[in-house]
This record gives structure tokens, sequence and C-alpha cells, in this order.
């Protein structure tokens, strides 16, 4: 079952009025209907055509091989007002390139059984090259590149390669924009997150899962008609599944807004950062075969995600070699970092691994994070020794001030209600840091 946003009853009855003139797909307009006033249209003797600008003397359209999801984006002032006569004018062209199927070679051939699951996906076959999207949708075709190229999609051209969904999509972000609920700009943002995110999703669920799956069982059977009924049978499950995990994600990150608002530290905020570094990759890599390096690579990120959420961190990302992650307390971030040593440590599979640790303000934006304490944690991790933990002096004074480490080891008598030890080393110039005091960390 495909979800989409639920717009509420007068934003969509807004938004259609944006689009005065230009009725949505399957309510009595034609192709042709929503296309602009080309030369082949104006003149009386000739018959009315589909061409858009520009595409008077070209020869038909042929189909392309696939299809990509939808531009999103508003721009209210090239609809019709509600209540005018007529509208206000089609969206021109911008100049701008139009989109471009991403892949395949444009040609009629397509499997019709590729063609099959792409629509069994979409929900539909393609019906609108982008301008003619774009004009069911009210939207201006230059905005609508903007949020097709965010979202990390290729141009399709004049192509017929867009889908009913697509131009609900279009039409709804057009209300949002209208309504004041999103800026231009903050759309575009979330166009390239979400992209960006989702991106990665299918293409690992392609790999891992699909792929695994769909090896034909007998002989003479192709991919193609093994995939069918798998994803026809998936697909529902796991758009259930992903929007729940994104709730619940949604839910946890309103939750530390709000408790940020309270210290005023929405954007800046102050927390532990940490690197986590597998050491002596590059030599791995030389040594390992491909499909042994993917499998270490993702038994790595397999364990350090589920430590870092099992222990009240977040992870940030994962680069392969290396992890990001964030706590909100020094504690939390130590706790973590000694158990990732401990844990690779004793897996005779596994390369060492060193931590780096900082503390202080940073900047988040769109998921990840910034500033000069992230470089500070990054350059601690480059010259940690393996198997340990270094922090910076912020780190270590938060610590102390919880109560988790002794102000003086030497000057504190009974160390016993301590959770962690601290042990300054030299300082030392790191590069873009200038001259910092690392302190290795070890548990009492």
């Amino acid at each position: 079952m495909r979800r989409v946003p639920v717009i509420p009853e007068d934003l969509d009855k807004r938004t259609e009025g944006q689009c005065a003139g230009t009725t949505g797909p399957g309510e009595g307009r034609t192709v042709a209907d929503d296309e602009p006033d080309t030369p082949a249209r104006a003149s009386e003797s000739q018959p009315a055509s589909d061409a858009e600008p520009g595409d008077a003397a070209q020869p038909p359209e042929r189909p392309v091989p696939r299809a990509a999801p939808t531009a999103h984006a508003a721009r209210p002032a090239e609809a019709t007002a509600p209540g005018s006569d007529g509208p206000a004018g089609p969206p021109q062209p911008s100049g701008q390139p139009l989109p471009r199927v991403q892949g395949g070679s444009g040609e009629s051939d397509d499997d019709p059984s590729a063609l099959r699951i792409e629509e069994l996906i979409l929900g539909s076959s393609r019906q609108y090259t982008p301008f003619q999207a774009a004009r069911a949708a009210g939207v201006s075709m230059e905005l609508a590149s903007r949020f097709w190229r965010a979202m990390g999609f290729a141009d399709v051209g004049q192509a017929r390669a867009l889908t009913e969904a697509d131009v609900l999509a279009l039409r709804r972000l057009a209300g949002l924009v209208e309504a004041g609920l999103l800026s231009e700009a903050t759309a575009v943002q979330v166009a390239r997150s979400t992209g960006q995110t989702t991106s990665r999703l299918a293409d690992w669920q392609i790999d891992s899962f699909l792929m695994g799956l769909t090896e034909p069982p007998e002989p003479g059977m192709t991919r193609n008609e093994v995939t069918y009924p798998l994803v026809q049978l998936l697909l529902p499950e796991l758009e259930e599944f992903l929007v729940y995990v994104w709730r619940r994600q949604l839910a946890a990150a309103t939750g530390r807004v709000v408790q940020a608002l309270d210290d005023e530290e929405t954007v800046d905020r102050r927390q532990a950062i940490a690197f986590a570094d597998l050491v002596g990759f590059t030599r791995l890599t030389r040594r390992l075969e491909d499909d042994e390096l993917g499998e270490l690579v993702e038994a790595f990120e397999t364990t350090a995600a589920d430590l870092v959420a099992a222990n009240g961190g977040r992870l940030i990302k994962a680069l392969g070699d290396e992890i990001l992650y964030v706590a909100e307390d020094a504690g939390t971030a130590a706790e973590i970092g000694l158990r990732l040593i401990e844990t690779m440590a004793n897996d005779p599979t596994m390369p060492e691994l060193r931590v780096g640790i900082a503390f202080g303000t940073m900047t988040t934006r769109m998921g990840d994070v910034f500033g000069n304490t992230v470089n500070l944690a990054s350059r601690l991790t480059s010259i940690a020794p393996k198997d340990r933990v270094l922090v910076d002096g912020a780190f270590r004074a938060e610590l102390v001030g919880a109560g988790d480490a002794p102000e003086s080891e030497k000057e504190t008598e009974d160390l016993s209600g301590y959770r962690f030890a601290l042990q300054p080393l030299y300082q030392r110039p790191v590069r873009g840091l200038g001259v910092v005091e690392p302190w290795m960390l070890a548990r009492r």
C-alpha cells in the first residue's frame, strides 16, 4: 500500500486553485491541453500538437528505459490565482537543461519484464515529460529541475518518464510552500537529504537483500520472472517498515531538539564527538579479496552501530573503515569508545581499532556535524595508538565534573568510586588546530 502525506482538505483545494487551468491527469484534459502554444498549434492551418517549446521540428519521442521519482517544488507566482478567469500562463522553460533519465540508452527496446517491475514499484506507468508534469502540478520548470537534481537524479530530457505520483508529489509540495509551511530553500534541503539517504538505502537493499533472494530457482527462469512476484510481496511490507523506522527516528530527533531548546542550543550544541578507526585498513585492501573486504566492513559497521545505539549514543555516519558517533555526555561517549576497543580486540577476524573523542560545540546540519570539535576528534584519532582511546582536555574536564574520573589520581586516596582513569600525554602540535594536550582514557 503506497502512502502519501495527508494534506488538509483546504490546503488541497488551495493548491488546486493555484493550478487553475491545469487539470490533473485523467481529469478531462489531454496532454496537448497541458502544453504551451507552439507555432505549430498557433497556426490554424496545422493540427494541434503535443510538442513542447523548441520541439516542433523534432521527430516523435521514443520511450526511455527507466523512470525516476519526481522533483518536488512549488512556485505559486506562476500558477493561476484562485478566482481568476484563467491561467496566468504556462511555466516557461528556464533555459536550463531538463532532466534526463538516469541510466539506459533511451532506445525503445526496453525489457517488458523490467518495465512491469518498474510500474509495480512506482505505482503507475510513464506518462509525462518533465514539462508536462510541472505544468500539470502548477510548478515552474526551473524549480522542478532544482528539486529533481537535489534528490540526486540525472536529467531526463523531454522523455515521457514521469508518472501520476510525480505530479501529485509536485502538487502537494506546491501547497506546502504556498501555505508557508516550507520555504523553497528548506524544500531543496529536504529533497537533497532525503534523496541521499534513500539512495543509499535502495542500493543496500538491492545489493545485500534482493540480489541474494532472486537467484533463479529453476534452469531457464530469468531473474525478472523471479523478481516480480518477490517485489510484489515485499514492497508493501518494506514500505510500512520504512515509514515506521522514519517515524521512530523523527520522534527521537524531535525530542533532542525540544530538550535542547531549554539550553538555547538548538543549532550549536555542546556534545561529545568521537571517531573510531580501523588500524591498517589500507594494507588490508591490498591483501583481501573484494568479497572478504566487504564482509569485514559490514561486520565492523554492524558491530559498531549496535554498540553505539545500545549504550545511548547516536551514529552519525559510517565510512567503511571509520565511524562517527555523538553522545550527550562524556561518560556515555567514553563507555562506547572503550567497549568498541574491547569488542574488536576480542574478535580475531578484526583489525585493531583506535578512538579519538573531543567535547565541545558543534554545528548540526542535515544529519551531519561540523566544527572545530569534530576536526579535533578526527586528529586525536589519527594520533591514537592502536587499541587506545585519546580524549581532549575539555572531555577530561567533563568526566571530572561529572564524578566519572578523579581530578588527580596522585592526590586522591580512594579511587574505587570512579569509572575511568585518565593519563596525561605530552603536548603535541596537531595539524590545523595548534598544540593540544591529549589524555589517554582507560577503564578503572
